[in-house]
């Protein structure tokens, strides 16, 4: 069968592609079936070629493009600067919290005057600015006239806080760092750590000299008075260095995950015509700024393709249809729990008298996938599936429920992603006699990978700052001997006609309210805090919830400790999503024999009360400490009506 696809692909590309006539295509078709697999083949064929031809079609589009500008040293902000020659009156951004509309000639006349004052300031190409603010307009802004510069951003995550935060600062040899007057007291928590002999403090947003770092100058009116002229253009092509966005990781602190030009324009060029979106659409985008949902998928649109787009500094469920209505969004963006909190919102008017025709985004379980396109009246959800630094991102163009994309059945040679066999309990790839990975068959859950071509711009793997985390992500002799494939670490599911449906995320992290948790982060704050006891982090399935729960396993020999004092010093140490949502204390904790916690049984038995006879906490919502875990807490957990 996988022959006959082959050759059925071959056919069709050159039927569809170099205009090879239908009777020569026709003529070979009958011995073609005696090889495919028959009907079973057939009805693939007939259901799927739609679909697979429209892919192709787009991916040969981007990648006719992305070969153009790679030719012709393309940049995002000459993207921007061509967008803004088309329309410079159109309005490009809203940012909805103080109503502020600005129009694409204000976005460049904004960005123009970073690049200049930075500039100004002695910083130059190649140097790297942090960048450490809530949404708003000047966030793009200033990121836009950074990369005008050539000066490269390091997006900072607004939740990390003290030891993250200055990792982050330090890692990624920042020069200056920008920061939001909001967050003026995560940086006085830092200073004291910090450089100031190389590190130029900047702040944006009403403040007061005393309650910012000494030194710390105020960005807003030396941007004011600095030139609004194009800069110089800096000498950077297609494939260099654009930004860092940080992603959590096995390391335990962030990493800075690279983004370079060419990946900017693909990820969000592949969403704008997988999903045929327009240049009159409205985005709605109150997902973060410095993650690449927000700012590529969502901000790219903007950029690159001309939409406005309404920025939200931090979503609302109560007031997410009301802004879709005041600003004539057609397209909102989502991740999944976002979804899943707009259903828990009562019912009214308001959710049935926006113009959105889309929901852009990933993470939509399949269970309310359904109920949120009928009770919101949705026509279209594209849900997609992508990482940073991913090499094999995914689209459900024809929006299959459940889906997070396809691979072709025909076309199979066209994007080269598999699905391989793997130890679903340590990641491990499962490897056939002759050294190479096993493909999953359709029904069996394997590792989602990509093949890396360094030298074609849609499938190069450009990795993270950190070169030892690079190697964590790449395995050798793949699918032949001497090639390399990009390891997403995400268990896939695939059905017969190709459709992909994402199943878990293991290995070291887990997700949960939209983030992704690194475990030895929160392994290492928690043993820290509780006297260097030995500690193992894992998340959990929660009924009615999208991703997993935080767990922490205490090994202690006294059998619990100050909880409430624990809960205080865990608010300053760890962002929201990253507080275990339950605590497990037990006499000890299994180590493998290189000193490896072992965390399978544990992320097994989860809290079930049935199974674990240690004593359990959780971390109740509304009294904001850890309580005891008792029947009927966990019945009201299991029932969804404990918040979490």
């Amino acid at each position: 069968m996988l022959l006959g696809a082959s050759l059925l692909g071959v056919l069709l590309f050159s039927r569809l592609v170099l205009k090879l006539p239908w009777t020569q295509v026709g003529f070979s078709l009958f011995f073609l079936y005696l090889g495919s697999g028959g009907w079973r083949f057939i009805r693939i064929f007939i259901k799927t070629v739609r679909r697979d031809v429209f892919g192709g079609t787009v991916l040969l589009r981007v990648k006719a493009k992305v070969r153009r500008y790679l030719r012709e040293r393309r940049t995002v902000p000459i993207l921007f600067a061509a967008t803004v020659q088309r329309h410079p009156e159109k309005t490009a951004l809203i940012f909805e919290g103080t109503d502020t509309h600005w129009t694409f000639r204000q976005l460049d006349d904004y960005s123009n005057s970073v690049a200049n004052f930075l500039q100004a300031q002695g910083l130059a190409s190649g140097d790297v600015v942090a960048l450490f603010m809530e949404n708003r307009n000047e966030f793009v802004g200033l990121w836009l006239g950074m990369a005008k510069l050539g000066v490269e951003a390091a997006l900072i995550n607004t939740n990390l806080r003290r030891d993250a935060l200055l990792h982050c600062l330090t890692s990624s040899q920042a020069r200056a760092l920008v920061f939001g007057s909001e967050m003026a007291p995560a940086v006085l928590e830092i200073h004291a750590n910090l450089e100031p002999s190389s590190l130029n403090l900047f702040c944006s947003g009403p403040w007061e000299p005393s309650t910012v770092p000494a030194g710390t100058k105020h960005m807003d009116p030396l941007l004011e008075d600095a030139p609004k002229h194009q800069p110089s253009r800096p000498n950077k092509g297609f494939v260099d260095k654009l930004f860092y966005i940080y992603t959590s990781g096995t390391t335990g602190l962030p990493k800075a995950a690279i983004v370079v030009h060419s990946r900017y324009y693909r990820m969000a060029a592949l969403v704008y015509y997988g999903f045929r979106m327009r240049p009159d659409d409205i985005i709605y985008d109150c997902l973060p700024l410095y993650h690449s949902a927000g700012n590529i998928v969502g901000m790219g649109q903007c950029l690159i393709h001309g939409m406005t787009v309404v920025i939200r500094k931090k979503f609302s469920a109560s007031r997410f249809w009301d802004d879709c209505i005041k600003y004539n969004c057609t397209i909102v963006q989502y991740i999944g729990e976002l979804c899943r909190y707009l259903l828990n919102q009562p019912p009214r008017e308001a959710e049935k008298q926006h113009r959105v025709r889309m929901a852009l985004g990933n993470g939509l379980r399949q269970s309310i996938w359904t109920d949120f396109c009928s009770r919101f009246h949705i026509p279209q959800v594209a849900e997609f599936y992508g990482a940073t630094e991913c090499n094999c991102s995914l689209g459900n163009f024809d929006g299959q429920v459940g889906a997070c994309g396809f691979n072709s059945r025909i076309l199979s040679f066209v994007y080269p992603i598999r699905l391989v066999r793997v130890n679903e309990d340590t990641m491990e790839l499962i490897r056939g006699p002759d050294g190479l990975c096993i493909p999953c068959k359709p029904g069996e859950p394997g590792q989602l990978v990509g093949i890396i071509i360094q030298r074609d711009p849609l499938r190069r793997f450009d990795g993270y700052l950190n070169q030892g985390a690079n190697n964590k992500k790449i395995a050798q002799d793949v699918f032949k001997k001497g090639d390399q494939a990009y390891l997403s670490g995400d268990v896939l599911v695939m059905d017969e006609l190709g459709y992909l449906y994402f199943r878990d995320r293991t290995g070291d992290t887990f997700r949960w309210k939209g983030e992704n948790v690194s475990t030895t982060e929160v392994e290492g704050t928690l043993s820290r805090l509780l006297d260097m006891a030995d500690v193992a982090v894992y998340g959990v399935e929660v009924p009615g919830t999208e991703g997993r729960a935080g767990m922490a396993a205490v090994a202690s020999s006294s059998g619990s400790c100050d909880l409430e004092h624990l809960a205080q010093l865990l608010q300053k140490e760890l962002p929201l999503y990253a507080r275990p949502i339950f605590l497990r204390f037990l006499p000890e904790l299994h180590k493998t024999g290189t000193f490896k916690l072992q965390k399978t049984e544990l992320r097994k038995e989860g809290f079930d009360l049935t199974v674990v006879k240690d004593q359990l906490f959780y971390l109740d919502a509304r009294k904001g400490r850890y309580v005891p875990l008792d029947q009927e807490a966990y019945t009201r957990i299991q029932a969804g009506q404990e918040k979490l």
